[in-house]
């Protein structure tokens, strides 16, 4: 029975041109010699690679193919199959979802490990493959070290240590890092901090100490410290993983990496930075498999939605989205986006970085090394005949001119820029050195918007295990949206102060930001005290 499937296996390989007759006798050659199966005598004679091997067995069989060193495994799904039973078939379990768990096999046709995984765990079994390279190291990651992340930090190897002030050898380090309790150690931080719902993951090196903090809702919260002398194989792993130099400790670098954990895809954005203790790392997480919130998931409600609603059915200007980093300023343009986003429209946006792909969206990211930077790519984009164009951020003069030439040329232009209130934005402008006469004709409306933290829908607020006893889980926004009158127009065009223009919004109905966040208290959604927190007006 075995032979016969190997046979075919030779086959399927020759027939789809993958390998050729020769190449085939040779293996078959080394298989009587070796006793080797007939992949593994395939991959031997070189005559394809493993992962060449894997990919083929997994389009004929329809099963997936798992590239397990980019996989996030829960320790509770490990838990579900015995060590040895995992061992023994060269298998890792990958998720379960309701009574079906499924596993990465080195050999998805062994009926035998797949019928011992069902009768252990009671549960319907889906095979999936992966190389048994990465199977291998799976199973050392996985089973050597189990449990939470305090866990694997107590297990960590004194052999792995470097001592204050000593200089590690590159090929050490290189070691260092790819040992089981390093790699499960990184493993587990992302993935404890996906399941707290952080947004950043911060590796804080401090004189004595390496202090681990993950920012939750906005809030940056200690996790358990790792020890010190292990500072240099964490920051080292972090740095293989989005592709950086480890050697080179003295200079800022910025990577990016993507790691799958059951159904999400986590794009990770990493930066470096040389500190008096240390290299400082911060990764910032993105669900990418996350779906779009609307408008009023988002937190606008009843006059300003309906407000805001009709200013998006205009056929052309520029609308604003102000407010610091980390206040949802992209996610609210999305939103935007999301309800223009028809096939009569052709929609092209220019990003830094693209946070989540939008189906039928044309979707840029600028990237300066080859000189594709805000202004220059939205030159770009004006020459693909755009309806609607969203400029990820105004940074300079250049950007906030042709941004605005756009938008007095008949296209419909959405961007975001940082200033603290909505009137704020036309004052940023005109600090930019765009003339005022081109701001009052181009602006339709601006937003400007904060985070507020909401009640644990568990608790109302009190504390509980699934909001980590801080009372809030989730956040919402507060805006205030500024629409502008001819009013605003003319202070604009005589260069108006920012006390001025405000105070001409308020008249004219424009409710400001804490305004609107007292109106989520009154509704039960939030805290005073959190509102307070975020804006200082």
């Amino acid at each position: 029975m075995a032979r016969r499937e190997r046979k075919s296996l030779g086959e399927m390989l020759l027939d789809q041109g993958v390998i050729t007759a020769k190449q085939l006798e040779e293996a078959k050659s080394e298989e009587k010699k070796s006793s080797l199966p007939l992949r593994k005598a395939l991959i031997k004679s070189g005559a394809l690679t493993e992962e060449d091997m894997v990919s083929f067995i997994a389009e004929q069989l329809e099963i997936p193919y798992i590239e397990l060193n980019n996989y996030l495994i829960d320790s509770k799904v490990i838990e579900l199959v015995p060590e040895n039973l995992a061992r023994k078939h060269q298998l890792i379990p990958l998720l379960k979802i309701a009574n079906n768990l499924t596993c990465a096999m080195v050999d998805p046709l062994n009926i035998f490990a797949l019928d011992e995984v069902r009768l252990k765990t009671g549960l319907t079994v889906e095979p999936a493959i992966a190389t048994e390279t990465e199977i291998k190291k799976a199973l050392e990651e996985h089973y050597s070290v189990r449990g939470s992340l305090e866990d694997v930090i107590k297990s960590l190897d004194g052999k792995l240590a470097v001592k204050e002030g000593e200089e590690i050898e590159l090929k050490r380090l290189k070691g260092m890092v790819e040992e089981p309790p390093v790699i499960k150690l990184v493993n587990m931080m992302v993935m404890q901090a996906v399941r707290e719902r952080a947004s950043d993951i911060h590796v804080e090196p401090e004189e004595d100490i390496l202090k681990i903090r993950f920012r939750v809702d906005g809030i940056l919260r200690e996790e358990n410290t790792p020890p010190k002398h292990f500072q240099s194989a964490i920051v080292s792993r972090i740095k293989i993983l989005a592709n950086l130099d480890i050697a080179e400790r003295r200079r800022p670098q910025d990577g990016r990496f993507q790691m799958k954990m059951e159904n999400s895809q986590i794009d990770i954005r990493v930066s470096c930075i040389p500190t008096i203790y240390g290299e400082n790392v911060v990764m910032r997480l993105l669900d990418t498999s996350h779906a779009l919130l609307g408008l009023k998931e988002l937190g606008f409600d009843g006059e300003m939605l309906e407000k805001y609603q009709n200013l998006l059915k205009h056929p052309h200007g520029i609308i604003l989205v102000t407010g610091p980093t980390g206040s949802g300023k992209t996610t609210t343009l999305y939103a935007s986006l999301n309800i223009l986003n028809t096939s009569e429209k052709n929609i092209i946006t220019i990003e830094d970085p693209v946070e989540y792909h939008l189906n039928g969206i044309r979707q840029t990211q600028i990237n300066p090394k080859v000189d594709l930077t805000f202004a220059n790519g939205l030159r770009s984009i004006l020459r693909q005949d755009p309806d609607i164009i969203m400029v990820g951020e105004i940074r300079d003069f250049e950007t906030a001119e042709i941004a605005i030439q756009a938008a007095l040329t008949g296209h419909l232009v959405f961007a975001t820029l940082h200033t603290n209130d909505a009137p704020g934005a036309i004052t940023r402008l005109m600090d930019m050195g765009v003339e005022p006469f081109l701001i009052s004709s181009s602006v339709i409306g601006i937003i400007a918007q904060r985070l507020v933290r909401t009640f644990c829908g568990e608790c109302k607020g009190k504390g509980c295990k699934r909001c980590l006893n801080t009372g809030y889980k989730g956040r919402k926004g507060i805006y205030e949206l500024l629409i502008p009158n001819e009013e605003i127009r003319r202070l604009t065009n005589k260069k108006a102060s920012l006390s001025e223009l405000r105070q001409e919004a308020l008249k004219t109905g424009m409710r400001g930001l804490r305004d609107d966040g007292l109106q989520k208290v009154k509704e039960g959604i939030t805290s005073e005290e959190e509102v307070l927190r975020v804006v200082m007006e």
